[in-house]
């Protein structure tokens, strides 16, 4: 309640939504795109940071307001001969700056990528208890 939200896309499957349920708790909410000018400054005011732009490594540890908390949920495959798979996952936060300056941050992978599949379990259960009448 009565934080500043800054979120990083405007996508019907992350972004709008996000910012919808953020309104909802009280939010004072900003969505970013691709043509909005001073993305740095406008996100460095922000006590919450949602991004799913797409853009690995877009926000960097300035663009963020010393404690705030940032959820990452860009995911991007870039080469690294060194992992099992011949790359390794990032985000749209650079999370060696970011880190040093949120007090808290979602990790890429690891973060909201686990909080999904429980929510689309948990949403599949319940589906099938209403479907068969089961309480």
């Amino acid at each position: 309640m009565g934080k500043n939200a800054v979120v990083i896309g405007r996508s019907n499957i992350v972004g709008l939504p996000t910012s919808l349920l953020l309104q909802r708790h009280h939010a004072t909410v900003t969505i970013l795109h691709a043509l909005t000018k001073n993305p740095e400054q406008i996100t460095r005011e922000a006590d919450i940071v949602v991004t799913a732009s797409g853009v690995p490594n877009l926000v960097r540890g300035n663009w963020l307001k010393p404690g705030a908390v940032v959820i990452d949920v860009g995911t991007f495959p870039v080469e690294d001969p060194s992992c099992e798979n011949g790359y390794r996952l990032i985000g749209d936060v650079c999370y060696e700056e970011a880190s040093k300056v949120a007090s808290a941050i979602t990790p890429v992978p690891g973060g909201v990528g686990p909080m999904t599949i429980a929510m689309l379990l948990s949403n599949t259960l319940d589906s099938a208890k209403r479907a068969y009448d089961f309480t």
